[in-house]
């Protein structure tokens, strides 16, 4: 019984042990896959003996024109949200003005639950009264979803772009069931 049981220890532990080895033997933190440069020796600080013969200079000198490890910076969008608004008609969406790389443009997210398909309106309006409007068709179901304006340049400062997005029943009607705006107060707020 004892034997069995330690049996059993051991292969819980090397299953166990299995993700460290997997993470320990990954790629090498400078970046390169060809696992030449990773694994367990480099990642404890040791050298297996094909390194340690070809010199400490050997394979460390930065190739020209060679990017910094990890992930490529991703250039830096910044937002501004109104609140996440609810309807009784089983509607939920927020709408945000976002900028980056020189260009301004509008999104707003939504889920509807109500049962049935919308049209949704988002509109950014910028300085000197210019917009840029596009419809949206928003389906019924669970999944979330987004509606967003093509990206333009910018013009003037970020605090000068607004949106709003407007969803409505799309027939003959037009009921509106919700406006979201990218600068809207909070409900509650006055």
């Amino acid at each position: 019984m004892n034997l069995r049981l330690i049996g059993i220890g051991a292969g819980v532990l090397i299953i166990l042990s299995l993700p460290l080895a997997g993470a320990i033997a990954g790629p090498d933190y400078d970046g390169r896959e060809d696992g030449k440069n990773g694994g367990l020796f480099s990642a404890l600080g040791l050298s297996d003996g094909s390194r340690a013969a070809a010199g400490p200079a050997a394979g460390r000198a930065p190739a020209a024109g060679r990017a910094e490890p990890g992930p490529p910076r991703q250039p830096r969008t910044d937002s501004r949200c109104g609140p996440e608004l609810t309807s009784p008609h089983g509607l939920e969406a927020q709408t945000c003005v976002l900028v980056g790389e020189g260009r301004t443009w509008g999104r707003s997210y939504y889920r509807n639950t109500g049962g049935r398909a919308l049209d949704a309106v988002l509109t950014v309006m910028g300085p000197a009264g210019r917009t840029v409007q596009i419809r949206c068709e928003v389906a019924a179901g669970d999944e979330p979803g987004l509606c967003e304006t093509p990206r333009e340049p910018s013009s003037g400062t970020p605090d000068a772009y607004s949106a709003v997005a407007e969803f409505a029943v799309p027939d003959d009607e037009g009921a509106l069931l919700l406006r979201s705006g990218s600068n809207s107060p909070a409900p509650g707020d006055g």
